[in-house]
């Protein structure tokens, strides 16, 4: 695995998020670099993902979705003929 795709220890970059109150709410603050290399705009969805060990990632990327598209090429990669041909 190269240097760039391997996952930071955000927690050794002394990044430490903390839950606020937000009005009625409670939220989290992503400092500006977290943002900056989540490429994260006022708006965007972040997903939580539960993992084996017990704690979240939080994804931009929506699971349920890319399921969806697994499946969907896993459906035109066997009936790549038939499609074809209704393409024509």
């Amino acid at each position: 695995m190269n240097e760039s795709a391997k996952p930071r220890d955000l927690k050794s970059e002394s990044t430490v998020l903390q839950v606020r109150k937000i009005g009625n709410s409670i939220g989290l603050i992503l400092p500006k670099e977290m943002v900056a290399r989540l490429n994260l705009k006022e708006g965007d969805k972040l997903f939580p993902v539960e993992q084996p060990g017990g704690g979240f990632v939080l994804t931009p990327h929506d699971p349920d979705f890319e399921k969806a598209m697994e499946v969907a090429r896993r459906g035109m990669k066997r009936y790549h003929n038939a499609l074809a041909e209704l393409a024509k």
